[in-house]
């Protein structure tokens, strides 16, 4: 199993946590903890050379 799928399972069972959880406070810190990992899988995907690199646009030079 890659490690981007390990972090995957995390955020799915954050978000398992998030459903089940009493009270705003715990749904809200399950969400975020759910989103850290999905960022995490998303990086991990990157470092392993599975995702290309997103080109970053330069703003346009204006003229002077």
């Amino acid at each position: 199993m890659k490690q981007s799928d390990i972090y995957r399972d995390n955020a799915d069972n954050c978000l398992q946590l998030a459903e089940r959880a009493e009270g705003q406070p715990a749904h809200k810190r399950y969400s975020r903890m759910a989103d850290a990992w999905t960022a995490l899988a998303n990086e991990q995907d990157w470092l392993d050379g599975e995702v290309p690199p997103v080109a970053v646009r330069a703003p346009p030079k204006r003229k002077a």
